[in-house]
């Protein structure tokens, strides 16, 4: 287990390569950061941005997508949803459907399309997949810019606890309201909804709410029983927004691109974002 210390150390590592828009290396193998030291590290990093003044507003899920599990494990496959906090800095709600969005500062860029919730009410620790439908107030489309300080985009379970669980920035559309019908059948809905990614025009992603541990409210469900077992963290609150995880691959994105999303199975609008 990492000193406070030790932990610290790492944290302002992390905070100054995001700061500066650098790479580093992933943790080194002798070094033998567990999950847990990672999750310690990010403790570490959450309360320096809390005491430079950012304002935490939800979390971000990484992960759940389990098609992508096999794909980026560097020495051994990812072990599975993974989370960090979020904060108002890196989040931008949209009033367009189509927006401009600058790439200035993001390492290694990659696009995650994604449904966000808000929670309108605390969920008990132990609430069931449809007592937790019935605390959300909204869910909504977004658009998550994830970005990489590893090379190659190489890296291990703990690498991607403590650099953020790779979360760059997050662009969110029009909040839809759920209705109690919609909650109750929510799960069912996401699961059976397809997401489409084109680049310029071109299609080249495409994914489903299945693949996020059946649907993006399983995954929320899997993030509350996570936290239980982490008694240093808070369960989910009210007024929390929740980003559940990329539908698809994690394609690369740069200046000069325009990306857009559609959706089929769900009436939720797609977005078309101009990166410059």
């Amino acid at each position: 287990m990492l000193s406070p210390a030790q932990a610290d150390q790492y944290a302002t590592q992390f905070l100054e390569a995001r700061e500066q828009a650098k790479q580093m290396r992933p943790f080194p193998a002798n070094a033998k950061i567990s999950v847990e030291d990672a999750y310690f590290i990010a403790r570490q990093i959450q309360a320096q941005r809390l005491a430079a003044g950012e304002v935490q507003i939800g979390r971000k899920i990484a992960f759940a997508n389990q098609t992508l599990l096999k794909k980026y494990g560097r020495n051994a496959p990812i072990q599975g949803l993974v989370w960090t906090p979020l904060f108002s800095s890196t989040v931008r709600y949209l009033e367009e459907t189509h927006v401009v969005q600058s790439l200035t500062g993001a390492v290694q860029p990659r696009l995650a399309p994604e449904i966000i919730f808000k929670l309108g009410t605390t969920p008990a620790p132990d609430a069931s997949l449809t007592e937790l439908a019935d605390c959300l107030e909204w869910m909504a489309h977004g658009m998550e810019i994830v970005v990489c300080p590893f090379p190659r985009w190489e890296f291990n379970t703990a690498d991607a606890i403590a650099a953020f669980g790779f979360h760059g920035s997050l662009l969110i559309g029009e909040p839809h309201q759920l209705a109690s019908t919609t909650r109750h059948n929510l799960g069912g809905i996401l699961g059976n909804t397809a997401v489409s990614l084109s680049c310029d025009s071109t299609l080249l992603s495409a994914g489903f709410g299945s693949n996020l541990l059946e649907s993006p409210l399983h995954a929320l469900w899997h993030l509350q029983q996570l936290l239980k077992n982490q008694p240093e963290s808070t369960t989910l609150q009210a007024g929390e927004i929740v980003c559940t995880g990329t539908w698809t691959d994690l394609p690369q994105i740069k200046a000069g691109q325009t990306w857009s999303s559609a959706f089929s199975g769900a009436s939720l609008a797609g977005l078309s974002i101009s990166f410059v």
